[in-house]
């Protein structure tokens, strides 16, 4: 195995176990939480939706550190928080500390999920990082096939409680060894003035700008869809079971989209995998909306296809554009809109549904399709600046 794919796999491995400990971990967990508790549902995913914005917050800090120092020690420390955030999970025997346990996660999900594994990459392989990006990608687009039934395992045999000290001592004993001792230290060597001039000038304002709409708007859409999609197909005239089965089908639609991705769209530039990937919700979402249940099956695997790839292009579209010099400060700064919408997203989309059952996917796809206006403005603007 190769320098680089032994990192790749590295970094896979532990981007799977802190989004599959952290950002899945209330599709599990939440309703046991909130009965041990006495708590309603909608607490423990407000307490989640909480620790989103806290990364958000903090995404910006971080990325600038990873740009002076490298992502290696930023990585190493998103896993003891994580631990401790999952200890205090586990402690929890009401509303406080329940909150505090989400809220110290937050941290340590601004420091550690992919923006910051993105970084990492930027500051070891500079524009050739897109082939890494894509690597821990595919890795860890099994977080939830992988984790779920752990938790779900864990939870019916040991309790919610020892299920949140497992995966801290899965931090502890897996995760921080990997991502201190196994990821090598590197940054991009300083900007040449003139270069590093133009990429802070008020040129980057507006791609900048356009970037973080579409980050924003689709994470928005991603997030709503993975809190809600089996009860949109039950909707549409699936069966609970067919439903689920069908929602199921988003994690291979997602992982075979990133091998396309890296088999054949890494050929050409980015816009286009985005561009591809932002229209794939509309048009499954008006099949199923026109014809209903017989295209159910038809828009999950658009719909995950689509999120796979958008995955990939948050982090290697910056890169094309921008370059890796201050890429970490960049990522941090474009998430924070993305974070906040993914905060926003489940309420947002249950009254929605709620209002208008399946016709709510005439607002996604309205924001799908805004978001490829915004890539073709992009294009445009990229072509002024290179003539």
């Amino acid at each position: 195995m190769t320098s680089r794919s032994r990192i790749v796999a590295v970094l896979g491995v532990s981007q799977t176990l802190a989004w599959g400990s952290t950002y899945y971990l209330p599709a599990i967990l939440a309703v046991p939480m909130a009965l041990d508790l006495g708590l309603a549902t909608g607490t423990v995913f407000a307490a989640f939706s909480a620790a989103l914005v806290v990364s958000a917050l903090l995404g910006p800090a971080v990325g600038r550190r990873i740009d002076r120092c490298g992502g290696r020690d930023v990585l190493a420390i998103s896993s003891l928080v994580f631990a401790a955030g999952l200890v205090l999970l586990g402690l929890a025997a009401g509303p406080m500390m329940l909150w505090a346990g989400w809220l110290v996660i937050g941290v340590g999900m601004g420091m550690g999920l992919y923006e910051s594994a993105f970084s990492t990459l930027a500051g070891l392989y500079g524009r050739e990082a897109r082939g890494p990006i894509t690597g821990i990608t595919l890795l860890a687009g099994f977080a939830s096939t992988v984790c779920w039934p752990i938790t779900g395992w864990l939870n019916a045999e040991f309790g919610w409680q020892n299920a949140c000290f497992t995966w801290a001592a899965v931090h502890l004993l897996l995760g921080l060894p990997l991502n201190r001792l196994l990821v090598p230290f590197g940054i991009q060597p300083p900007a040449p003035r003139a270069e590093a001039s133009a990429a802070e000038g008020e040129t980057t304002w507006l791609p900048m700008g356009l970037l973080a709409f579409v980050f924003a708007v689709t994470w928005f859409v991603s997030t709503g869809m993975a809190a809600h999609l089996p009860w949109l197909l039950q909707i549409a005239g699936l069966s609970p079971a067919a439903a689920i089965a069908a929602a199921a089908l988003v994690g291979p639609a997602q992982v075979a989209a990133r091998l396309l991705e890296f088999s054949l769209l890494q050929r050409f530039h980015p816009l286009l995998s985005a561009k591809l990937a932002v229209i794939a919700h509309p048009i499954g979402a008006l099949g199923m909306i026109a014809l209903g249940a017989p295209l159910a099956t038809l828009f999950v695997l658009l719909h995950g296809a689509g999120n796979g790839i958008l995955t990939i292009a948050k982090g290697t579209l910056p890169l094309a554009i921008f370059g890796p010099h201050g890429y970490g400060l960049r990522q941090g700064l474009l998430m924070v809109p993305a974070r906040f919408g993914q905060a926003l997203a489940p309420l947002a989309f249950a009254l929605l549904i709620e209002r208008f059952g399946t016709q709510a996917l005439l607002f996604s796809s309205a924001l799908g399709l805004a978001a490829l206006v915004a890539l073709f403005v992009l294009q445009t603007h990229a072509m002024k600046e290179a003539t």
